[in-house]
């Protein structure tokens, strides 16, 4: 889904990259991150109940009704004006 015009940007990306840090690691002199969210981190969506299993095969997680409600409200929250 494109960025919603209404959304405080700024807050977007730097929450983005908070996120990021939890899979960062040294690869010699740099500091690199995985593009993906990190793996404990969407073991603790699951244990919620927000998310589907994300231990499979498949790149992507299903969204529990519970889930997909908290996550719209959430993203109304701390990122819309």
């Amino acid at each position: 889904m494109p960025i919603p015009n209404d959304v405080d940007k700024e807050k977007l990306a730097e929450t983005a990259l908070a996120i990021l840090w939890l899979g960062a690691h040294r690869d010699g002199r740099a500091i690199r991150v995985w593009k993906q969210m990190d793996w404990d981190l969407t073991d603790l969506l699951f244990e919620q109940g927000w998310i589907s299993d994300p231990k499979t095969k498949a790149k992507s997680v299903v969204l529990t009704k519970e889930g997909e409600e908290r996550a719209e409200a959430l993203f109304e929250k701390y990122f819309t004006t």
